[in-house]
């Protein structure tokens, strides 16, 4: 019945990027009509001039709240913020297209806080221009955080083959590796846990990289950090009944992981996870914020200036982004 249907918010995210072009073309997949109640956080406005680079013929429809939503097939429904020129510059960073991809994402955490919207799913952000337009944060994923009052979070990175956990992502290798703790490591090892039994994979194998190469081979590499830091957090997660290994090589973990030795790796910094998932291809992977109390999730590419206005950016990583937040999201 179509009010069984999850209710999912798209934020349109940075204007001037590919967002407005690849959230059109999804629409055109009837896998989001036949799963899902979606609508756009955005403005309408600039959907309409995305048209006419994707050659779109659905009726953008503007709208106020998430009731006033339809859902019908040859219709997107904009709850259309309005708040960029309609001659915004394509593929440039912007302080006003910054401005504008918080509001949106606020706009979609404060529907969600109420349970209004049952997801949120993402078009991807510039973080130069999210900052230029005045909001000082990394990315979506700390957002997020600080607007549903979240201290403990984790990125999680889904390819069809590949599934990754991240200790700590947007921060530098110095900061990342003094930030690594048996505590925030055996947090992220009982998430990665306790996400894959919630989405019906039973004792989850779980598979944890080192912090040096060769996993630090027994104190030849590093000072003793595997030791010291993520050892007694498995050790932990073990006693706790928790499937999981490690520290393992990072050079070979993924490999294995892809074979199907491993249902996820928790990786200990941003590069050491996803470069393996992006090597599998941008379309493929699907960004998921875990630990929140509602559910996010997102494209795992950037805004793609380069292309953006021409028409030939892939959604189907969009399109594997609502697929994975309607089968998250809570059913009615």
């Amino acid at each position: 019945m179509q009010t069984s249907k999850p209710i999912i918010g798209i934020t349109m995210g940075d204007a001037a990027g590919v967002g407005p072009e690849i959230i059109l073309k999804s629409f055109e997949h009837d896998l989001v009509h036949e799963t899902s109640r979606s609508f756009v956080i955005g403005d309408a406005s600039i959907l309409e001039r995305a048209k006419q680079f994707t050659g779109s013929t659905k009726e953008i429809r503007r709208i106020t709240h998430p009731s006033e939503a339809k859902f019908e097939k040859e219709v997107i429904d904009c709850l259309d913020l309005n708040l960029l020129a309609e001659d915004l510059p394509i593929g440039q960073v912007s302080p006003e297209a910054g401005n504008a991809a918080f509001q949106y994402l606020a706009k979609a955490i404060s529907l969600a806080n109420a349970k209004e919207i049952d997801a949120i799913c993402t078009a991807p952000l510039n973080k130069e221009a999210l900052q230029k337009g005045g909001h000082i944060y990394p990315g979506h994923t700390e957002i997020l955080a600080e607007l549903t009052g979240t201290k403990d979070y984790s990125m999680m990175l889904s390819a069809p083959d590949l599934k990754v956990i991240h200790v700590t992502t947007h921060v530098g290798i110095i900061d990342a590796v003094n930030m690594i703790n048996p505590e925030r490591v055996f947090y992220v090892i009982k998430l990665a846990h306790d996400t894959l039994s919630k989405a019906g994979i039973e004792n989850p194998k779980i598979a944890v990289c080192g912090i040096n190469p060769h996993a630090g081979e027994n104190g030849l590499f590093g000072y003793g950090e595997e030791e010291e830091k993520v050892v007694p957090a498995i050790e932990k997660a073990i006693a706790q009944g928790i499937n999981v290994q490690g520290p393992l090589p990072a050079d070979t973990l993924f490999f294995r992981a892809r074979r199907g030795d491993f249902d996820i790796v928790v990786a200990m910094y941003h590069d050491q996870g996803h470069a393996p998932i992006k090597v599998l291809g941008l379309e493929a992977g699907v960004n998921i914020t875990v630990g929140l109390p509602i559910i996010r999730t997102s494209v795992d590419h950037g805004t793609a200036f380069d292309i953006a206005g021409t028409g030939i950016a892939d959604e189907k990583s969009l399109v594997e982004a609502l697929r994975q937040a309607v089968e998250l999201a809570p059913k009615r």
